[in-house]
């Protein structure tokens, strides 16, 4: 009898193959360190916690919306980066050049699911990348928000080895600032507090 392809199950072989290749998203670094500078965090790493960010945030959110679609979003929402990787936030010319390369990745990698399977998670990263409904602007403000934060944990790491400006930060977050803005009253207090303390230019 001859041995069975390691890839061979059944039915659920589209499902297995989608979620080996999702395995690359732990090797795609970020310019984030986890909390101590040990070491950069990866993309995976990263979707995993802004979803656990989105549970346990949605309670303080100014607006209604649906928290598990926004996890959801969180949880796909940096898929692509296994074709494109990633791109500096604060770096805009990068970030507007790889657009077309995430697209394209997105319909590869959710391409290898089954057709159902595929709308759906394709469907939530385009409402994540179109940021018009309450659930995809409560992730990408925490997306925004989460590395901040963890800046701020770090003594400004990823700031200070990029050489990032305070206005930089501020320009990047205005709609976190006028869409949630007891949030970014915060956020806001503890920037001034990095600038004066050298973390941001």
């Amino acid at each position: 009898m001859s041995e069975v392809s390691v890839n061979d199950f059944g039915a659920m072989s589209d499902v297995v193959a989608f979620l080996m290749e999702l395995d690359k998203l732990k090797r795609v670094e970020r310019r984030t360190r986890l909390i101590g500078n040990s070491r950069h965090e990866n993309s995976a790493e990263h979707s995993w916690h802004l979803a656990v960010s989105a549970m346990s945030m949605a309670q303080y959110y100014d607006a209604q919306m649906d928290t598990a679609r926004a996890v959801q979003m969180a949880l796909l929402h940096d898929v692509v980066e296994i074709d494109a990787g990633d791109v500096l936030v604060y770096d805009l010319a990068a970030r507007e050049a790889i657009h077309q390369q995430e697209r394209a990745a997105a319909d590869r990698i959710f391409g290898l699911l089954p057709t159902a399977l595929a709308d759906n998670f394709r469907a939530l990263w385009d409402e994540y990348e179109n940021n018009e409904t309450a659930e995809a602007r409560f992730a990408n403000m925490l997306d925004r928000a989460l590395p901040i934060m963890l800046n701020l944990h770090n003594q400004g790491q990823s700031w200070i080895e990029n050489g990032i400006r305070l206005e930089q930060v501020l320009a990047r977050n205005a709609a976190l600032a006028e869409q949630w803005p007891s949030l970014w009253s915060h956020l806001h207090y503890h920037l001034e507090q990095a600038h004066k303390k050298g973390w941001l230019l």
